[in-house]
Parts: C-alpha cells; structure tokens; sequence
C-alpha cells in the first residue's frame, strides 16, 4: 500500500461477517497496529465494522493495511485477495509519484472551482463527476485518440467548460503525465456503473 494511491470499494456485508470476525479471533496480531489507546481503538473498530466499514476512519483503515501487510505483504497479490475477502476491494492503483502528484491536484483544483472539500470517502456521483472532469482536463492535454473524451463531452457540457477553464488557467505552470487520460479513463470504466462509496488512501 505504501508508495500507492489505492481507490477502494467496500463490502460492507463481507466486512461485518469476514472482517470483524477476523478482528476478534486475531486481537493479539492487530493490537501492535492500532493508535494510542490500543484496546479502545480496536473496540471502536470492531464496532463500525459491524455497523458499516465505510464508517472507519482514513487512520482506521491505515491500521487495518497495516495489520494485513504485515500479514500478507510479500505477496501482494494474496494482500489484495485477502483484503477482498474481508470486504474491502483496491480495485485500481496508482503506483507512479508524479501520477499521484497530478492526481491529487486536479483533485484539489476541482474542489477549489466548487468550493467543496471531499474527504477521503467520495460518493459514487461525486467521484463519478470529478473522473468525467479529469478525463476532460486530462484529455485537453493528451493528443492520441480519445473516444471516452468525444464520448462524454455532449452530455457533461457543465464539467466540460469547468475543466477547459481549469485546464487553460492551469497548463503553463502544469507537468501532466500521459498516462493521466488513461487512469481517469479506467477508473471512469471501472466505477460507471458502481453505486456504493470509493474510498482513495
């Protein structure tokens, strides 16, 4: 997880039945993982899990990839499968630093034009909206064919002007990787049809 942008969705069926099982057999293994007040810390864990994971904090769910890291980290690919398990799925990543660099200020520009700061916990819409804006912003940039881009511009006429007045004031002082069309390109394929929460750690 370390060095990695990680978009999440979440079971919280699987997690309150796999997860806070898992919580409660495997206390001694996790309390090394928690914040201060260890056993507290857990308990209220345990407890959001039970009532919906999505209720857990950015530093809860930290200590939760902490704990299967440990557990799990030399082979990443077991990590994301036993995450999945227990209902928490890292369905895309971003793994290069100047990409998580232009991610995270699009993401910060496109809170400033709608003066709406989003936590780490996006509703689908929400997230749905600001990938539409990305692809368009990324798309401005980006001279290679760009179906998804000619696609989307004649239903999101509003995003779209929000994102060439962003892209105009922006590009001279902007170094926008390539592959940015292409990750807001997956995650928009990845999540069009998702009606749940994702979560970016």
């Amino acid at each position: 997880m370390k060095d990695k942008l990680c978009f999440i969705k979440t079971n919280p069926v699987s997690a309150k039945i796999n997860l806070y099982n898992k919580l409660c057999c495997e206390e001694k293994s996790i309390l090394p993982f928690m914040e201060d007040d260890k056993a507290t810390s857990l308990e209220i864990i345990k407890r959001k899990t039970t009532d919906n994971v999505e209720t857990l904090s950015r530093e809860e769910f930290t200590c939760i990839f902490n704990w299967f890291n440990d557990r799990y980290g030399i082979d990443y690919e077991e990590l994301k499968a036993q995450l999945f398990i227990h209902g928490i799925d890292i369905f895309y990543e971003i793994s290069n630093p100047l990409c998580i660099e232009n991610f995270s200020k699009i993401l910060s520009d496109y809170e400033d034009y709608l003066d709406n700061k989003f936590s780490f916990l996006m509703h689908s819409e929400s997230f749905n909206h600001f990938l539409i804006y990305g692809i368009f912003f990324t798309g401005m940039a980006n001279d290679e064919e760009k179906y998804l881009f000619d696609f989307l511009k004649h239903d999101h006429k509003v995003l779209y002007a929000l994102a060439e007045k962003g892209y105009n004031e922006k590009r001279l002082g902007l170094v926008l990787q390539p592959e940015m069309y292409q990750h807001f390109s997956d995650l928009y394929d990845s999540t069009k049809f998702y009606k749940g929460s994702v979560i970016i750690i």
